[in-house]
């Protein structure tokens, strides 16, 4: 097990100060990195003329690579930082770089702003940079929405699963986990081209995210005061096997109604529905950026918790 003090150090260290903007314009980010290795895996392996079969395989063999790749550049890291005096320090920084507290706060906040001043277009500029659907026509109740469905399913992929797997393995586990993450963005899609070659990426990062969609959720709704009952009633409603359980709960936490039929590139999807309260509006958007950041102090509270249950037992 990684050392909870160095968990909760880096959650502080990433809320605090973020990714720079100066360090990404030299380095870009690790995620960056991933996504370019499984772009050239993907145009190069990916092809129409192999058949399923040996598409689903490559599939494997891509994830298997990018995947084992991350998590050894991990355990590299984790253990030249145990041959220096300022180790600690070193696993901290590097393991900040896995968490985006300060970016998921930034952004959605980024959306509050101009659609609490009446500005609905550029609110539906701003929702665009963080989530996948059309929305150039969403309403003022649109775009809370979707903000308050990304701000859910964003606290376990980006906060809750990524601090999960910091603990269980380690930096090796964190980018693990952030490359099966970020295979699943990009190819994990169930249209034809990915379908076969995205598989392996979608399963995995389904196995990946079982324990951490569900503590996220728990921690969204202790934090809203409320939320459980609805979390375990709509959570299954989701094709996904997770995504459900952090969007449910923030739906009942704030006694709203998420989801439903939403467009993507033109086409009308269906999806389910989570809650049975109101649609959702500006103030409850409000309420939510506080109840995330709430369930982001929750989840400190736990690894000190975790640390001093620890440290009795040694």
């Amino acid at each position: 097990m990684f050392d909870p003090w160095l968990l909760v150090a880096a959650l502080i260290v990433e809320a605090c100060v973020g990714y720079p903007l100066a360090i990404y314009r030299a380095i870009r980010h690790p995620v960056v990195w991933i996504g370019i290795a499984l772009d050239a895996l993907e145009r190069r392996w990916n092809r129409p003329e192999f058949g399923d079969g040996a598409r689903r395989s490559l599939g494997v063999v891509t994830v298997v690579l990018v995947a084992g790749g991350a998590a050894g550049i991990g355990y590299v890291v984790q253990t030249l930082a145990g041959h220096v005096s300022f180790g600690s320090a070193l696993i901290v920084l590097v393991a900040s770089t896995g968490l985006a507290q300060h970016s998921l706060f930034t952004h959605v906040r980024a959306v509050l702003q101009p659609l609490a001043s009446g500005d609905l277009a550029a609110a539906r500029r701003e929702v665009a940079q963080i989530v996948g659907r059309d929305t150039a026509a969403l309403s003022e109740s649109g775009v809370a929405g979707a903000a308050l469905e990304s701000l859910a399913e964003s606290f376990n992929d980006g906060i809750v699963a990524p601090a999960f797997w910091l603990f269980v393995g380690g930096l090796p586990g964190l980018f693990a986990y952030k490359a099966l993450n970020t295979a699943d963005s990009l190819i994990g899609h169930r249209e034809a081209r990915w379908r076969m070659f995205g598989w392996a990426a979608a399963r995995a990062d389904d196995v990946a995210n079982l324990i951490p969609a569900r503590l996220a959720g728990a921690l969204l709704a202790i934090a809203g005061g409320g939320g459980l009952l609805v979390m375990w009633r709509d959570a299954p409603k989701h094709a996904s096997p997770n995504a459900g359980w952090p969007e449910a709960a923030m739906a009942g936490a704030l006694r709203i109604r998420l989801g439903g039929p939403t467009a993507y590139d033109g086409v009308m999807h269906e999806r389910p529905v989570f809650g049975a309260g109101s649609s959702p509006t500006v103030d409850d958007l409000k309420r939510g950026l506080r109840i995330y950041v709430i369930a982001c102090g929750l989840l400190w509270l736990t690894a000190v918790a975790t640390g001093f249950a620890m440290g009795a037992n040694g």
